[in-house]
């Protein structure tokens, strides 16, 4: 007999699947948590897991209709530019 699977609690993916499901490469998918540019995670226990609707939504978020479209939100996985840092005068 199958459980109902709406009364099943939500799936998590490590990073491994994860970057399958997102057809990444695992070491990509870990670059963009390290900058802060991927989807969503949650660390369970010392693991780095992240929840399939967490997924799909920062996917959908890179959506476009076309090569004119605006980019979408979904940025490469690389530091980001942020405001120049002041360096202290020696």
């Amino acid at each position: 007999m199958r459980p109902d699977l709406a009364a099943l609690p939500p799936r998590y993916l490590r990073t491994k699947e994860a970057a399958e499901f997102l057809s990444l490469s695992s070491r990509t998918l870990e670059k963009h948590r390290t900058y802060g540019t991927g989807p969503a995670y949650r660390k369970l226990g010392g693991r780095v897991v992240y929840a399939v609707d967490d997924l799909t939504a920062w996917a959908d978020s890179g959506s476009v209709r076309s090569t004119s479209d605006p980019r979408g939100a979904v940025q490469p996985a690389k530091r980001q530019a942020t405001a120049p840092v002041a360096r202290r005068a020696r």
